[in-house]
């Protein structure tokens, strides 16, 4: 059964998290992704965890549902293999470091004159304009940047970045989203364009949506450290006899069933408490009244007590509760693939569920140039000769 991207074909030459999240978003909804890399390999394969034969586990998490192949897009040859690959896809993907020769290379007025119909999708640290265009940047120095990490953590602690890339992966949401955009464009005008997404614009836009710099500008207010702690409303994490749980207790409606649910419904008219804002400010004096209750219950006691009464609340997870945890193995938002003498890996499920055409994991993530022969052979016609040449002058 056909996919929604079955056709579309992308040239993924993205590097660590943010562009192969794209690619992976992009190749469960059915694009044909075609890896592309140095035929040394990157260095991203040789970063932890590492599995029992000493491959990146990352890697194999990173690069499922592609084929992939090796290019030296900077020899003679290998720009014109790249070329012919190009006149023949819909989409790039890369994060070549601006201003480089590759960058060069791979971007869209370069490629337009290839292929006027080519999408080119670039992800940088910065973007390719400004003051910081040219310095390098991973996700932890997007989330100093953005202001995050200075109201993450509790206040006696130093400023705490997140224990997720959560840049890294939002940036692959907005890249695979842009081309997506770019796409739908496209059978408008029949004409490609340039998407461009930078880390620090979308760790900004995210930190933003929370209206951090409007209550800045408006109010003067800089947040602070809280914790586990919610602004403006009362939620937190709390200890039980045998573990932690998370407790939302947002709105009014739900602080007046949580009140009485902990036996304390005198709380309810209590002027410390009677809205979200106020709770905030005195939860100092809400937090030891919950944790008396909490703590003289089990976790599984706790939150059976809380679904009951409608009020938001979950274990603390591990990660070994998390992987078996059964909302997650029924939602299949883990699942896993055979690896050759690794044996199975788990790995991110399909998270966007269609209802015509759903999503699936379908290849394992492929080592560097093993689909060379398959991929250059069926598109550009190269033989097995032709190709055994290439890899001994080093274009493959």
């Amino acid at each position: 059964m056909d996919k929604t991207l079955t056709g579309v074909r992308v040239l993924d030459m993205s590097r660590w998290f943010a562009g192969p999240y794209a690619g992976t978003l992009l190749a469960q909804q059915g694009a044909e992704v075609i890896r592309v890399e140095r035929p040394s390999g990157e260095d991203e394969r040789h970063f932890g965890p590492h599995a029992p034969n000493g491959e990146s586990m990352l890697t194999m998490v990173t690069l499922q549902n592609r084929q992939g192949i090796t290019l030296n897009i900077l020899s003679d040859k290998g720009k014109d293999l790249f070329h012919r690959l190009v006149r023949c896809s819909d989409v790039v993907l890369h994060s070549y470091v601006v201003g480089s020769e590759e960058a060069k290379l791979a971007s869209y007025d370069a490629l337009k004159e290839v292929n006027p119909r080519i999408i080119v999708g670039s992800v940088s640290g910065f973007g390719s304009t400004g003051p910081y265009a040219q310095r390098p940047c991973f996700d932890t120095i997007a989330q100093a940047l953005c202001g995050s990490m200075s109201y993450t953590g509790f206040p006696e602690n130093p400023p705490t970045r997140s224990g997720v890339a959560w840049v890294d992966f939002s940036t692959g949401c907005h890249l695979a989203l842009g081309v997506m955009f770019a796409l739908f464009h496209r059978e408008k005008t029949g004409k490609g364009q340039a998407v461009e997404v930078a880390l620090l614009d979308v760790a900004v836009a995210c930190v933003a949506g929370l209206a951090v710099a409007a209550e800045y500008k408006v109010s003067g207010y800089v947040r602070t450290r809280q914790g586990n702690a919610s602004y403006y409303t009362f939620t937190d994490c709390m200890e039980a006899k045998d573990g932690w749980v998370m407790l939302g207790v947002t709105t009014n409606a739900i602080w007046r069933r949580f009140v009485r649910t902990i036996g304390r419904p005198e709380m309810i008219d209590d002027p410390r408490f009677k809205d979200d804002t106020i709770r905030f400010r005195n939860r100092h004096i809400i937090h030891p009244i919950v944790h008396e209750w909490t703590s003289a219950r089990t976790v599984d006691e706790i939150v059976e007590t809380m679904e009951k009464a409608r009020i938001p609340c979950s274990r603390v997870n591990t990660t070994a509760e998390m992987v078996e945890d059964p909302q997650v193995r029924f939602r299949e938002a883990l699942v896993e693939m055979e690896y050759p003498n690794v044996g199975k890996v788990p790995l991110p499920g399909v998270a966007i569920k269609m209802s015509d055409t759903p999503g699936s994991i379908a290849r394992r993530a492929p080592k560097p140039g093993e689909n060379n022969e398959e991929v250059y052979g069926t598109l550009l016609g190269v033989t097995p000769g032709e190709l055994s040449q290439l890899k001994a002058e080093g274009v493959v």
